[in-house]
């Protein structure tokens, strides 16, 4: 069941909530895809204080609810949160009955990992309420950013995403400004743009405009921001404008089109996105964060 503006009836039971974070790839390294398909990967990740919200209750019967302000939804069956509810459900020997709530914030295809932010979500709420469960394994089989999404914070991301090592204490003092395009761009479409290029390098981001917590992991660039642009060739305008207006590099996050920007905090960040041009998706000044808390819905 998909609808707008529910409320939650009186006579329910407590449900758990949780905000399911945006991830930022602040790095994105890119080799040729192996045997199986996939493309290994080697990024550097952080989630950011950009948040969908989750809500997970047992219910007398199963029900999936998303509002909010982000339209073009997937269809049931291809929405991740939809999928890992089902994951839960297939592994409830009790079958008890599981509602779910979706409130959209994060920009769909976008290459801010909210889809798999709100997969991760639902595994963690259900971990919680049903009791048990190591999620970690079954988490790359819904999308390749759900294991560091379960994980949050700072972290290397290797291999088709299921290898994730923490990165401590996690890099802070710095905001982000983040811009997402109007274009809609897939990531296996990017993938594949890639291939058809011959694989090429991302430029490196000038080491001495990165925060200084973040130079020891220089250099840093994205080897897709080429395919991206190749599909949507005004991304590198936006990239540009941004960089002019802002007075500082750009970067991509993961497929894109997200773009940001380093601040030295939320202020500068804020003020920032007061000029970006028309014709956005979305824009948003966010810092570092690690991996939300779960709680019962009226204490959030």
């Amino acid at each position: 069941m998909l609808s707008c503006g529910w409320r939650r009836p009186a006579q329910m039971p407590p449900e758990l909530r949780t905000r399911a974070a945006a991830k930022l790839n602040l790095g994105l390294r890119v080799a040729s895809p192996g045997g199986d398909g996939f493309h290994p990967i080697r990024s550097l990740c952080q989630t950011v204080s950009w948040y969908d919200q989750v809500w997970l209750w047992e219910a007398e019967e199963d029900s999936f609810v998303v509002e909010g302000p982000i339209t073009g939804l997937p269809a049931q069956d291809d929405n991740l949160a939809w999928r890992a509810r089902e994951m839960l459900r297939g592994s409830n020997r009790g079958g008890r009955q599981l509602g779910l709530r979706l409130e959209k914030h994060i920009p769909l295809a976008a290459g801010l990992g909210g889809g798999s932010a709100d997969a991760a979500a639902v595994l963690r709420l259900g971990a919680e309420l049903l009791g048990g469960g190591d999620w970690g394994r079954s988490a790359r089989e819904l999308g390749s950013d759900v294991p560091f999404a379960l994980i949050g914070g700072c972290a290397v991301v290797e291999g088709s995403g299921e290898q994730v090592s923490t990165v401590a204490p996690m890099p802070s003092g710095y905001a982000v400004g983040i811009v997402v395009p109007s274009p809609w761009l897939s990531a296996g479409a990017v993938y594949q743009a890639w291939d058809r290029l011959g694989g090429p390098s991302g430029r490196d981001f000038p080491t001495q405009a990165l925060p200084p917590t973040l130079r020891q992991f220089a250099p840093l660039g994205n080897d897709l921001e080429s395919a991206a642009a190749s599909l949507s060739p005004e991304l590198a305008e936006w990239s540009q404008e941004l960089a002019g207006r802002w007075g500082r590099p750009v970067a991509l996050s993961g497929s894109g089109p997200a773009l940001f920007g380093f601040f030295v905090d939320l202020d500068e960040a804020e003020a920032a996105l007061t000029s970006v041009p028309r014709g956005t998706r979305g824009s948003y000044a966010a810092v570092p964060v690690g991996l939300p808390p779960l709680v019962l819905a009226d204490t959030l």
